[in-house]
């Protein structure tokens, strides 16, 4: 079968992040990764911008360097887009190409807002083309294995679960200019929406949808201050409305793996643990045992954890076994690119039921706007 078409908007050879470069193209640009994807298109905010990054990476000269996402679209060559912009650019970016009856990926968050994910999605099923969402947290290894215990009645039913992390930046009182807009909610690019809306995402993937949830979100260091990593240097403090504290409580739905009436409850917090502690400890009740999840990172679907640990305790030998996962196919690729690579294959491979479209992610932002519609800063 001969290679996707890929065209890529926003992998730019000066970017202040660098998703794209690092998650991305490891895989893209891997034995495996072009045997299923040829990258023929780049688009940047202007042609010299995407010619430059098509030189620093190395890309095939053939690839066609363009300056706004209507050219991509109409380029008939192309056959899927992957927009990895900053969030706020997702809609406009992506647009044109759904539009165009494109397959198309997008980057999680879909869109700023609900609102404008729920345009995208409609009009995505309206013209045809295929979309995927950058919800790779489905193909961790150590969520598919936690997907295999409860299935496998390891625990017996799901009685509760309890999450409590911290992370979505590195310091509780400090970000770094390319991070500032984290502190401005109408951007939609933050802890709440990317960071808890990630790892809340995988937890739901594995125990199922969250059913009346309750959720308590607070803004516990409003003013943050904007830090020169290299230097030290306070760059300015600015005044956040978005909240560096998320505690959701809801039902699980009953089913053959869960409980009737079995609670989850997920707590997330800005910046670092306490210390000497990890910064993610979810665990499992059920029936017959416990699963408890420790790692040093709260982001498990987004970037890859080797010190992840699962372990189970059998509550009739009173026993504590360690779980073993493996990162598989994907082990040599960067950490970032693992579960990115996983997604890509599902895509190449037609099993479009494995991974999230747009569908799945209005679903999601619908319930983060909830979450976030009784926080302090909007009431």
């Amino acid at each position: 079968m001969a290679p996707i078409r890929l065209g890529i908007i926003g992998l730019s050879a000066n970017a202040i992040t660098s998703w794209a470069s690092n998650a991305h193209l490891p895989y893209l640009l891997s034995p495996a990764g072009r045997s299923k994807y040829q990258i023929v298109a780049l688009c940047n905010s202007s042609v010299d911008a995407a010619r430059d990054a098509i030189k620093k990476y190395g890309l095939d000269s053939e690839t066609r360097a363009y300056g706004s996402p209507e050219d991509i679209a109409a380029d008939p060559n192309v056959q899927l887009v992957a927009v990895c912009t900053r969030v706020d650019n997702h809609y406009d970016t992506a647009l044109p190409s759904v539009r165009a009856g494109k397959d198309v990926y997008v980057e999680w968050p879909l869109a700023e807002n609900a609102g404008r994910a729920g345009e995208l999605a409609a009009l995505a099923k309206e013209k045809g083309g295929r979309t995927v969402v950058g919800l790779q947290g489905w193909f961790a290894p150590a969520v598919v294995k936690l997907r295999e215990l409860i299935t496998s009645g390891r625990i017996g039913k799901v009685l509760s679960s309890e999450v409590a992390a911290a992370g979505g930046s590195i310091d509780r009182l400090f970000l770094s200019p390319g991070l500032k807009y984290f502190v401005d909610r109408k951007v939609g690019g933050n802890i709440v929406t990317i960071g808890f809306g990630h790892m809340s995402d995988l937890v739901q993937f594995v125990l199922g949808e969250l059913e009346a949830p309750h959720a308590q979100l607070q803004i516990q260091r409003p003013d943050v201050k904007i830090r020169d990593r290299s230097t030290g240097e306070i760059l300015e403090v600015v005044r956040s409305d978005v909240p560096d504290l998320v505690h959701v409580t809801g039902s699980l739905p009953a089913s053959e793996h869960t409980a009737e009436g079995a609670t989850l409850h997920i707590r997330s917090r800005r910046g670092q643990p306490f210390k000497g502690e990890p910064g993610l400890v979810w665990t499992i009740n059920g029936e017959k045992g416990e699963i408890r999840v420790v790692a040093s990172g709260a982001s498990i679907g987004a970037s890859a954890h080797e010190d992840l640990t699962i372990d189970v305790h059998d509550h009739d030998t009173d026993e504590v076994q360690s779980v073993k996962w493996e990162w598989g196919p994907y082990a040599e690729l960067p950490q970032p690119a693992r579960n990115i690579g996983a997604l890509y294959d599902a895509y190449a491979e037609g099993r479009p039921h494995s991974y999230a479209d747009f569908e799945h992610a209005v679903k999601r932002h619908r319930q983060l706007d909830g979450f976030l519609a009784g926080s302090p800063a909007s009431s």
